[in-house]
C-alpha cells in the first residue's frame, strides 16, 4: 500500500502504549522525521506532558477495548496514497511480582489479538514487540535464539507465559489469515526517558541516591532502550513477514552496573554483594518493602530467578537483516543519570571522592 499527501510521500505509523518507557523513545525517534504521521495511542487519564511538543497525533483507548480503538485507526485514504501503515505494538503490562494478575492477560493476549484485527483491517504492517522471556531456556553457556516454535510450560512466570500465548497468535494469523507482521524480543533496557520508573531505573536512582547498600550476585543482558527503538523502527522496513528479532546486547553482572553507576557520579563503590539464597529469602520482606513506598520493587521472586537465568541472547539475526547496534553500557548510564538528574530524581549533590563534579 502506498500513501500520498500532495506531492509528499508519507508513512503513517500508529505506536501502542505510547507513554511508556520504550513507546515514548519510539516516538521521540519517529518524529525526528517531519514527513512520518505519528499516531499514539494513551490510556484514558494518561499523563503524557512529557510528550509535548513532539509532532505527534494522540488518541485515547485501550487495547482491551475494540471500540476504542476506532479513531485511532480512522485513516482518510481519499486523494492519498501511502507508502505504508506500520502498527508498532508496545503495549502491554510488565509484571515480576509474585502474586497473579489477571490484567496481564487481558491486555498481553487479548489486547493484542484486538491490534491484529484492526492491523487486518487496514492492511497494515504489523511489529509485534514480544521479550526475550518469550523464548524458551536454554541450559547455562548454550546461546538462545530465534524460535517459532513458542511453548508456554517452557517459560517462567505469569508475563513470559502472557508473550508467548501473543507471539503464537501472531505466527498463526500470519499463516492462516496473511497478517503482515514480524516480532521482536528486546532483552532488558534501560536508558533516558523512563518516566514509568522501571525497574533498572528505580536501581539506578537507589544507588545514585545512596539508598542501596548491598547488591545481589547475577545479572542479565541489558540493551539501552534508544537502541532497541531503532531496531524496532528497523523492522518496520526490513523485518521479514513471519520472522522474529532478538534485540538484546551482552550479559551485565548487577555488580558491574552499579560500579558503573558510582564511577560516573562519582560516589564510592558498593562493596556487599548478597548471596542469591539469601536475597530469595528475603525477596517476600522486599516486595511488601516497596508496595508501602509505592516504588516497583527491586528484588521479586521472578526478577531474582531472571538475575540467574540463561541470558546469552544472539543478536546476529537482527545485526544482519536489521542493521541493529548497541552502544557502550556506559554512555547508557551517563545518559540515565543525566535525565534523572533533570527530573530531580537524584536530589543531593554527591560527596566527591576527588577533583570536581
Amino acid at each position: 500500500m502506498k500513501l500520498r499527501k500532495g506531492n509528499v510521500l508519507k508513512r503513517i505509523y500508529i505506536v501502542t502504549g505510547a507513554a511508556g518507557f520504550l513507546g515514548n523513545n519510539i516516538i521521540r525517534k519517529l518524529t525526528e522525521n517531519k514527513e512520518n504521521e505519528v499516531r499514539a495511542l494513551i490510556l484514558p487519564g494518561e499523563n503524557i506532558s512529557f510528550l509535548e511538543g513532539l509532532n505527534c497525533k494522540f488518541f485515547t483507548g485501550n487495547v482491551t477495548d475494540p471500540d476504542s480503538l476506532n479513531d485511532l485507526f480512522e485513516i482518510d485514504e481519499s486523494n492519498t496514497e501511502t507508502m505504508g501503515i506500520y502498527v508498532i505494538h508496545c503495549a502491554g503490562i510488565v509484571y515480576i511480582k509474585s502474586k497473579y494478575n489477571p490484567a496481564v492477560y487481558e491486555v498481553n493476549v487479548n489486547g493484542t489479538k484486538n491490534i491484529i484485527e484492526k492491523v487486518l483491517e487496514k492492511n497494515a504492517r504489523l511489529v509485534y514487540v514480544s521479550s526475550v522471556h518469550a523464548i524458551n531456556e536454554k541450559p547455562a553457556g548454550e546461546t538462545i535464539t530465534e524460535i517459532k516454535d513458542f511453548d508456554a510450560d517452557q517459560v517462567v512466570g505469569q508475563y513470559a507465559k502472557t508473550k508467548v500465548e501473543a507471539a503464537k497468535y501472531i505466527l498463526e494469523a500470519v499463516e492462516k489469515k496473511g497478517l503482515d507482521a514480524c516480532i521482536v524480543h528486546p532483552s532488558g533496557m534501560l536508558g533516558p526517558n523512563d518516566f514509568t520508573n522501571g525497574h533498572v531505573t528505580q536501581l539506578i536512582a537507589d544507588v545514585a541516591n545512596r539508598r542501596l547498600r548491598a547488591c545481589v550476585r547475577g545479572g542479565y543482558d541489558f540493551a539501552d532502550v534508544r537502541d532497541v527503538a531503532d531496531g524496532i523502527i528497523s523492522a518496520c522496513d526490513k523485518g521479514r513477514k513471519g520472522e522474529c528479532y532478538i534485540l538484546s546486547n551482552r550479559y551485565i553482572a548487577v555488580k558491574e552496573l552499579l560500579d558503573i553507576v558510582s564511577e560516573v557520579i562519582n560516589i564510592k563503590k558498593i562493596k556487599t554483594v548478597l548471596p542469591m539464597w539469601l536475597a530469595k529469602f528475603t525477596a517476600p520482606l522486599s516486595e511488601l518493602y516497596y508496595a508501602i513506598l509505592k516504588q516497583p520493587p527491586l528484588f521479586t521472586k521472578y526478577s531474582l530467578y531472571t538475575l540467574t537465568s540463561n541470558s546469552k541472547f544472539s543478536k546476529l539475526k537482527a545485526e544482519r537483516e536489521l542493521g541493529y547496534t548497541n552502544r557502550d553500557i556506559r554512555e547508557t548510564v551517563t545518559d540515565t543519570i543525566k535525565w534523572l538528574k533533570e527530573q530531580g530524581r537524584i536530589r543531593f549533590r554527591q560527596k566527591r571522592k576527588s577533583g570536581k563534579m
